[in-house]
């Protein structure tokens, strides 16, 4: 039965599920836009820019911990938003589970609503991006010691570990990294 007929017979929300929905997960600079915008090139679809980014650059103010609810708020919807222009795969550049191990560091603590997010969404493969890529320094990254770098590493491991999910190590370079991730979708 070809797509065509599936969407007319059945409609589109039956095809919107077949969209698989890839997250690129890790600590601050490990290339997870990288890998995320050439992962939709290559697959030609697009990809979930990482919300915080946006945010906090309009942010006149240090944040605090009610901007990381809003600031899950806003992923969510752009991935809502971009789910729509998907095709076959929608590269996610972060989920909630990076706020939630953000904000239990910072606040320890994380706000309710994020949890259920995080219980309720479902994805199809984890890529975690490992820490052997340069730190680039950036005005809103904060932690670029390598202890803290292994600290977040090893917590987002945990996180995919024990997910349901199938996930990935991606380590090297920049090519290194697209094959090992490419090789790991079609797997899917």
């Amino acid at each position: 039965m070809d797509q065509e007929f599936v969407e007319e017979k059945i409609g589109a929300k039956v095809f919107e599920l077949s969209i698989r929905k890839i997250v690129v997960i890790g600590p601050e600079s490990t290339g997870k836009s990288t890998l995320s915008e050439a992962l939709a090139k290559e697959l030609k679809t697009v990809w979930v820019p990482e919300y915080a980014r946006e945010y906090l650059e309009s942010l006149n103010r240090p944040y605090n911990e009610n901007d990381l609810l809003e600031i899950a708020k806003g992923q969510l919807a752009t991935e809502d938003k971009l789910h729509q222009q998907a095709h076959d795969f929608l590269i996610c550049d972060t989920d909630l589970n990076v706020i939630k191990v953000w904000s239990e560091h910072k606040y320890q603590r994380c706000a309710k609503w994020i949890l259920e997010q995080i219980a309720i969404r479902r994805y199809d493969l984890y890529l975690l991006t490992y820490i052997d890529v340069l730190w680039q320094d950036d005005p809103l990254r904060e932690h670029n010691s390598e202890d803290m770098r292994r600290y977040f590493y090893e917590q987002y491991k945990d996180i995919v570990m024990n997910s349901g999910v199938r996930w990935i190590d991606i380590r090297g370079n920049r090519n290194t990294r697209l094959l090992t991730a490419l090789n790991a979708i079609k797997q899917l």
